[in-house]
């Protein structure tokens, strides 16, 4: 379980093509507290740490994970954000994050406000695909790429964030750009309500 409370930032050193598999190798400055087995948060996708070395690690990510995140896009010097596990004393400073990705969004829009950047996002809702039954509220969270986040202008298909200076500057928020694919991971127990309402319609 993890909270969206963003711990570090890693860089992608390479990339190895295991059959459909991917073996990412990053650095990061946490690297050297990791163990071998622990379970990772990479842009908001739980994945489990196979070596390390040093300030490097690897990291495993298989076909299904590929095609429903963004991971499958990453570069050779392309940053992620970086989560480790919520210890059970720890607080819940962000949201529950299971680190399962539900689906992508694309940043439709960023703006400048002079101390602080708004984000518009865009996804797929059920009127486009019926598998994709995921939904905001206002005032509610959201984790994209592994940021706990509070939506505002929720709307079936996008809603937008507000970003402060110290979360753009220590995650990969000041590296995206319009255009760009991010994963989302919808509020959990929202999305159990959703599930229990409709079995009652």
């Amino acid at each position: 379980m993890f909270t969206g409370i963003i711990e570090a930032t890693g860089e992608v050193t390479d990339i190895t093509a295991e059959g459909t598999n991917l073996t990412f190798h990053l650095t990061s400055r946490i690297a050297p507290e990791l163990k071998v087995d622990q379970s990772l948060s990479h842009n908001g996708v739980c994945l489990t740490v196979t070596s390390v070395s040093g300030e490097a690690y690897t990291v495993t990510a298989v076909d299904e994970t590929l095609k429903k995140t963004n991971l499958g896009q990453l570069k050779i010097g392309d940053r992620v954000n970086l989560e480790r596990c919520m210890p059970a004393n720890g607080r819940f400073d962000g949201h529950i994050v299971q680190g399962h990705v539900d689906q992508t969004a694309l940043v439709t829009n960023i703006a400048d406000q002079d101390g602080s950047w708004l984000f518009d996002f865009q996804y797929q809702s059920a009127a486009d695909d019926p598998r994709q039954n995921n939904i905001t509220v206002e005032k509610g969270s959201i984790c994209i790429n592994g940021v706990s986040l509070t939506v505002f202008n929720s709307e079936p298909d996008s809603f937008r964030v507000t970003i402060i200076p110290y979360t753009y500057e220590h995650t990969t928020f000041r590296d995206l750009r319009v255009g760009d694919v991010v994963n989302l991971e919808f509020d959990v127990v929202g999305k159990y309500i959703k599930k229990m309402l409709a079995l009652y319609q």
